[in-house]
């Protein structure tokens, strides 16, 4: 084994996080925002420390991850958001669009920000992954921005 093995903790201690979520398809996202509430609870976030934004949809979410980044108040990001299948290709767009903006973002600012929009075929699909056979994936974004929020890189 060479070098040094960097890795993160699970431990949001003072960390400030925001949480933007999508309301369209709300009765999904709002079982995303839960499932990222309890992980972050769970995990030595303070309430008070928690700030959540609500978007009308999945394509907004990049714009104001920006704002949110910019403003230099919080440690990290989640965004959550459904984006389900309906009966064009539209979801598509969205879905391609949304992902690459968060990316953008990400990178530009170098702000830590966790990918919590599923993109499920069907309904049931979505329910699956907001907390049922799939477990819930805004538990799994929280989970994914405290190790990635505490990975530190140097001396």
């Amino acid at each position: 084994m060479a070098g040094k093995i960097f890795g993160g903790k699970f431990s949001g201690k003072g960390k400030k996080i925001c949480i933007v979520v999508s309301r369209f398809n709300d009765f999904i996202t709002k079982h995303l925002l839960d499932g990222a509430l309890d992980i972050l609870i769970r995990h030595d976030v303070e309430e008070e420390y928690i700030d959540i934004i609500w978007v009308p949809g999945s394509f907004e979410i990049p714009y104001i991850c920006k704002s949110v980044a910019l403003s230099k108040k919080y440690d990290g990001i989640i965004a959550l958001g459904a984006i389900i299948k309906g009966d064009t290709s539209h979801n598509e767009y969205i879905a391609q669009e949304t992902t690459k903006g968060i990316a953008q973002v990400m990178l530009e600012t170098m702000t830590p920000i966790a990918y919590g929009i599923i993109t499920p075929e069907n309904i049931e699909q979505a329910i699956e992954r907001a907390g049922t056979k799939q477990g819930n994936k805004g538990a799994q974004a929280a989970l994914t921005l405290l190790e990635l929020i505490n990975i530190k890189i140097g001396k």
